[in-house]
């Protein structure tokens, strides 16, 4: 075994030429990428690189693609597509979101429990030999990060990241799956945030539907958050996905405390109760009232007056989603709200990052296997399409994560107004 940098994973083989396989660094976060690249091949010689993991449940992946190595007989991935393999274009993580299940009767990739980290190995081969191997690490969560339970009036996991604070906070709110969304919790908190998974049904002795949910225990999680010592009581903002993202734009419109809202897959009106036999047909109240619906899923079509008011949103405003979304029409309904910010001249940033070919996970922020089979939902076991093509969920999430974390940090430790003090409502469209 060569040695190589710091944070660097080297195997040579010696011959002719002394192949290297490296891996730089060697150990990153879940959401961040890393370069791969082999040295020591002849000019324009094709070999193959291969990857490998066993995901959380025991199941083995594999990615293959083969490469022409350049006039210097090197590869970086990063910058050179395959000549065929896996995954077609420039991709630097390409092996690693194009994987499949090598195993039948797997449907999706499963996470290795918190705080394992996940291994992949990878493997580059000449004329079917390996000639050299490096091992890529993924941490769920970064060092220093603490979780703690909570319980009694809120439900849910507070992460705390490294140091001693004030840090800006995060409340987070999952999906129709319910229960606490510890992973994006997690991945704040290790980007320096403390973030409050804050479960709301499903779990514990909560509702056990989405149904009738009093919008005060969000308040309450606010005002718990604002009285810790460790968070800033003045940069607290709320992040949400899918029906969590409906309701954090809710939340964003009637808390003044909330700061900013990051709406993943949003939704634009307010939807009926889900997700399966429901005594209640409306999803959530506002003192002891329920407040208006529509009950067709994703139409954006507003209904009783089901839609939220985002315009009365006392800060920044992100909207992610993809164009090729199937549990509902999440670019519709962003393009709804940003049309309604315009028309209300909404003075924070406001942005929508709508990402072609990409589904109802579009952004999310981790780099893992995205091939899935036939998915049903978690509580009514209806089967679920996501939506959106492996390559353009990936792309969206390499894009969207830093863009997040970026604008969390303009919106919580905001810069001087502009001098008319006007914001801007800007639309990207990534490719």
């Amino acid at each position: 075994m060569a040695r190589g940098l710091p944070g660097m994973a080297i195997l040579t083989v010696t011959g002719l030429y002394a192949q290297t396989l490296t891996v730089t660094p060697s150990r990153v976060l879940v959401d961040e990428p890393a370069a791969i690249r082999a040295a020591g091949l002849q000019p324009a010689e094709h070999v193959a690189v291969a990857a490998a993991l066993i995901d959380g449940a025991g199941q083995h992946w594999r990615s293959e693609a083969e490469f022409v190595a350049d006039a210097h007989g090197n590869l970086d991935l990063s910058a050179q597509a395959p000549a065929k393999g896996s995954y077609h274009n420039v991709s630097g993580m390409g092996l690693i979101w194009s994987m499949m299940p090598a195993g039948k009767g797997v449907v999706i990739y499963r996470a290795p429990p918190e705080p394992q980290a996940q291994k992949i190995d990878f493997q580059l081969i000449r004329d079917g030999a390996t000639v050299a191997t490096a091992q890529l690490e993924q941490d769920p969560v970064g060092m220093g990060v603490r979780q703690v339970k909570v319980t009694g009036q809120l439900h849910g996991v507070m992460f705390w990241p490294a140091g001693d604070g004030p840090h800006a906070g995060v409340l987070v709110l999952g999906g129709s799956e319910g229960g606490v969304p510890r992973r994006r919790a997690a991945w704040l908190a290790s980007h320096g945030y403390a973030a409050l998974a804050l479960a709301y049904f499903h779990y514990e002795n909560l509702p056990p539907q989405l149904e009738a949910i009093p919008l005060e225990y969000f308040g309450a999680a606010l005002t718990w958050m604002r009285e810790r010592p460790e968070i800033s009581q003045d940069q607290i903002a709320v992040m949400g996905t899918s029906r969590g993202a409906e309701l954090a734009l809710q939340l964003g419109s009637m808390y003044p405390q909330i700061k900013a809202v990051v709406a993943y897959a949003p939704a634009n009106v307010r939807h009926r109760s889900c997700c399966g036999l429901n005594q209640y047909p409306f999803a959530w109240t506002w003192k002891g009232l329920p407040l208006g619906f529509v009950s067709r899923l994703g139409s954006g079509a507003d209904a009783g007056g089901a839609t939220i008011q985002v315009e009365h949103t006392g800060g920044p405003i992100l909207l992610i989603a993809g164009d090729q979304d199937h549990v509902w029409d999440s670019a519709g309904m962003a393009k709804s709200i940003e049309g309604r910010l315009k028309h209300a001249h909404f003075a924070p940033e406001a942005e929508m990052l709508i990402y072609p070919h990409a589904g109802h996970i579009a952004g999310r922020p981790e780099i893992v296997p995205e091939w899935h089979g036939a998915l049903t939902h978690p509580i009514s076991g209806r089967p679920t399409d996501y939506g959106g093509t492996p390559e353009g969920n990936a792309l969206s999430s390499i894009d969207a994560s830093p863009k997040v974390l970026e604008f969390l940090r303009r919106s919580l430790h905001p810069e001087p107004p502009l001098p008319d003090g006007r914001g801007s409502v800007t639309t990207s469209t990534p490719h």
